[in-house]
């Protein structure tokens, strides 16, 4: 095969990268094209912020003019800095089934975190952790979310190949939504608000919400930052977090706990399932797909956790009960079909509320991979 890479520069550049997985999975019924303007958001240097702190190239493969993989190189200096690791990641990767691809793209990850005098490889992964990351290792023909990569069997097979091992693991759980709260979750969530002198917070209207963007955020900081990789979120980043998703919430479907003086120490962010919505549109929100979208947004039956946590000195409490109850009544209430988890490291205790307390079955697993360089 007559293979070029070629660094990725130019807006026409941009816009190959960002189409390239549509084409690559054209007719393929697992994959949920990523909104262009997201895309954007987090590629183009103008728009994110993470740029500051991380150094990225990104490359187009070709072959016969015609675009046959893509990948990025990023190497977040604060996560290096906070973890004493020598890591650059790759993220944006994707390939044709073809060996050869594989490898002149992974090459180009090698050669550009060697120049910055990196030891080790690692990824699929993002500037952060609210980008996309982790391959799936089980489960590939179930239904995914909008907010995790798909990727076919034959990624994994290439990337064991080439002296790849897994260096973390999520799991993700499908889980009937009109199941009854469990007795025994219900009274640990009473008990725990009398004892700590806490309470749930839950919203009717968007503009109920606004006051805690960045409590929640600066929450999450806190409850995320053991973690695996995990790299706190500056201020400006979350700024434009709050602004991009609070939007766009169900408040319903949204829970804070507090504590007595009112401040944020954990959180539940829920969503309506809209994989049959981006499907249709393509990734193009303009001219007519936001129709669409605002639609399923307001019509739905299945929903995707996104994110939950509890502040690192409230762990350990079962203050998780809180939120878990007030999401499940929300979702009977509500008359839904399914919820599916959001990825959760294997090992992390949350996983083991799912598994012990609730009706459910295992969904996907996960994994980042990696190896030195």
């Amino acid at each position: 095969m007559d293979l070029i890479l070629k660094e990725v520069v130019t807006h026409r550049d941009w816009r190959r990268f960002i189409e390239f997985p549509k084409k690559l999975f054209r007719g393929n019924s697992c994959f949920i094209p990523s909104l262009d303007s997201d895309e954007r958001d987090s590629l183009y240097r103008e728009k994110n912020p993470a740029y500051k702190y991380c150094d990225a190239k990104f490359w187009l493969a070709e072959s016969g003019g015609k675009a046959v993989g893509r990948v990025g190189a990023i190497i977040n200096n604060r996560a290096n800095k906070k973890w004493n690791e020598k890591f650059v990641r790759f993220g944006w990767f994707d390939f044709i089934e073809d060996m050869d691809v594989f490898k002149a793209l992974i090459n180009k990850v090698v050669d550009f975190g060697k120049s910055f005098g990196m030891e080790k490889i690692h990824g699929p992964l993002g500037f952060t952790d609210i980008d996309k990351e982790c391959w799936v290792t089980e489960g590939f023909d179930n239904r995914q979310n909008i907010s995790t990569l798909y990727n076919p069997s034959y990624y994994i097979d290439f990337i064991k190949h080439a002296g790849f091992s897994v260096d973390c693991e999520w799991i993700q759980y499908k889980i009937p939504a009109s199941q009854p709260v469990p007795e025994k979750v219900k009274k640990v969530s009473r008990m725990i608000a009398e004892r700590y002198k806490v309470r749930l917070v839950e919203f009717k209207k968007v503009r109920e919400m606004r006051p805690y963007g960045t409590k929640l955020f600066h929450c999450l900081n806190d409850a995320f930052k053991n973690l695996y990789g995990f790299v706190e979120l500056t201020e400006t980043e979350i700024r434009n977090y709050v602004r991009k998703f609070f939007p766009v919430l169900d408040p319903e479907l949204v829970k804070f706990v507090v504590d007595e003086n009112g401040e944020v120490i954990a959180f539940a962010v829920a969503m309506p399932c809209l994989d049959n919505a981006f499907k249709k549109i393509k990734g193009r929100l303009f001219p007519f797909g936001w129709v669409k979208v605002l639609h399923d947004m307001k019509h739905y039956k299945d929903i995707d956790f996104l994110l939950n946590g509890v502040r690192t000195d409230w762990q350990g409490r079962g203050i998780h009960a809180l939120y878990h109850v007030a999401l499940n009544e929300s979702m009977i209430k509500k008359g839904l079909r399914y919820a599916y988890s959001n990825p959760q490291i294997i090992g992390n205790k949350a996983v083991m509320v799912w598994k012990s307390q609730y009706e459910c079955e295992e969904h996907f697993r996960r994994a980042v991979f990696s190896r030195n360089i």
